[in-house]
């Protein structure tokens, strides 16, 4: 049986992994955006300028993400930005549309979708529990003692 403080130490590892992820491919976005906004379904106006926004907002939810404070809402705007970005993975699978850097191959297209959902769960599992999140107690405290002071 797994102690509740491997558990936890696992979590964290995997919220660093996740975090540092997202961030990376965040910046990816301001590296190469026309690559990305060929994904970009043509129903949407100006791909470019969606890549950027969608850039910004992985990496604060990346950066938001390790910041015990902000972290809930961090993931919950992840789990919003895999949502949005969806459509965009679904536009490349059907037309097989390369981005430079990953490997070519349709499959893969079509396997990156259902990996939606486990990174909306993977972002989900951030938004359960957050008394016990590192810091928190910290956190709750100080707020505590700003609120006890006014």
């Amino acid at each position: 049986m797994i102690s509740k403080p491997d558990t936890i130490k696992r979590k964290e590892i995997l919220r660093a992994i996740l975090a540092v992820s997202i961030i990376i491919v965040g910046i990816t976005h301001f590296i190469r955006p026309d690559q990305y906004a060929k994904i970009v379904p043509p129903l949407f106006p100006n791909p470019v300028a969606l890549v950027y926004i969608s850039g910004f907002f992985e990496i604060l939810g990346g950066i938001g993400l390790i910041i015990p404070f902000v972290s809930v809402a961090a993931a919950w705007g992840l789990i919003a930005l895999f949502i949005a970005v969806f459509p965009a993975n679904i536009y490349q699978a059907i037309y097989s549309i390369p981005i430079e850097g990953i490997p070519h191959h349709p499959l893969l297209y079509w396997v990156r979708l259902p990996f939606q959902a486990v990174l909306i769960a993977w972002a989900w599992w951030y938004t359960r529990k957050p008394e016990e999140q590192p810091g928190a107690s910290e956190i709750a405290a100080k707020l505590r003692s700003l609120s006890y002071n006014e």
